[in-house]
């Protein structure tokens, strides 16, 4: 069997490095099993990719699209273009697709349109908001997907309700913790940490991507000038998204308490939010890890695709009503946040149960 795993953004590179390796075991074990990485190259910074090929020791890949930045048309188009290029030249039994970026979507499109079978991880997800880029992808690559791996009972129900075939959902556990699991004690201190003399669960951490958050100056400037006025009391780490990046460069927003890092590699990132007191956040992904550390998390978004970490983990869902944020606060300065659990089949088994289905099918 040789498959041709996708990916394109960072998040993408903590699901496929547990997938690789299963898939090197599988081999040593003596089943005939191939694997060939197509990096698209929709992330090209050094810190938002690169570095996670060193670090979660994935080998590099075996094409590079190098579609770069672009329109979601833009960008999507030119997937398309390079990808049906690497099919031809290199074909394959199956797509391997991961997560819900524009190359999970665009490169599902190519490979039915080439007649392959496509297998996507973390199939199921949903928000309900159609206004995330996500969203759209998540619905029509789960359209046209032959095998669904899911990481919840949430994403099982979403896919049977669509009319999926309960035989070709797999409920398999969460990529991502895999790779966080594996890593724990490799996680690294980043260099703001003694620059400012941070000491454990004495800071918080906060991202901003979403364009609801940060595509608009006055709003990107309400919510940072409310989170670090409430959390004046701690050192508040944010590294930088160059799209959030484009809009501070208008913005004077200097603050005793906030401290502007470029964006990190993933065992540093991970250390910060392992060690910090909270994270404020609007990423998906992040919410998984903090459930999983038992970090207490604020999501800067009025939906999530991942329930679980709501209502098994420590993410609260704040959106951007002032009251809200202002509520959820005062609970996580009291030292009365809810305690949470590890949601089921999170325990660092995921890309191993995948590679069996695979092999089994």
């Amino acid at each position: 069997m040789n498959i041709t795993i996708v990916a394109g953004a960072r998040p993408n590179f903590m699901k496929i490095a547990p997938i690789i390796e299963a898939i090197q075991e599988k081999k040593k074990e003596g089943f005939n099993i191939n694997y060939r990485l197509v990096h698209t190259g929709q992330h090209y910074d050094k810190n938002l990719s690169g570095t996670f090929f060193e670090e979660l020791n994935i080998p590099l890949p075996d094409s590079n699209l190098e579609v770069k930045s672009g329109t979601q048309a833009e960008q999507t188009a030119a997937i398309m273009i390079g990808f049906e290029e690497e099919l031809k030249q290199n074909p394959c039994d199956l797509v391997m697709v991961v997560g819900d970026v524009t190359s999970t979507m665009a490169c599902t499109i190519v490979a039915k349109k080439a007649h392959i079978k496509v297998a996507h991880v973390e199939a199921g997800i949903r928000s309900g908001d159609m206004k995330m880029p996500e969203e759209i992808n998540r619905i029509v690559t789960d359209s046209l997907t032959d095998y669904f791996f899911t990481t919840s009972s949430y994403a099982n129900n979403n896919l049977i309700k669509l009319g999926v075939s309960k035989s070709n959902i797999f409920f398999v556990g969460n990529v991502m913790i895999d790779t966080l699991l594996k890593n724990k004690n490799r996680l690294k201190k980043p260099s703001i940490w003694n620059n400012i003399s941070l000491s454990e669960k004495k800071y918080m951490v906060m991202t901003l991507h979403r364009p609801s958050n940060v595509d608009e100056e006055d709003q990107l400037k309400k919510i940072i000038t409310q989170i670090v006025y409430l959390g004046k009391d701690y050192p508040i780490i944010f590294p930088v998204h160059p799209r959030t990046q484009k809009l501070l460069n208008n913005l004077n927003l200097n603050f005793d308490n906030l401290h502007y890092v470029n964006p990190l590699g993933y065992l540093e990132f991970n250390f910060l939010v392992k060690h910090a007191f909270a994270v404020i956040t609007d990423s998906g992904g992040i919410t998984e890890e903090t459930t999983v550390l038992n970090v207490p998390c604020l999501t800067l978004r009025d939906s999530t695709e991942r329930p679980e970490t709501c209502d098994i983990g420590t993410n609260v869902l704040v959106g951007s009503d002032v009251e809200k944020i202002n509520t959820t606060f005062n609970i996580l300065l009291s030292g009365t946040w809810k305690q949470g659990k590890i949601p089921e089949l999170w325990d660092g088994k995921a890309a191993k149960r995948i590679i069996q289905h695979l092999i089994s099918i």
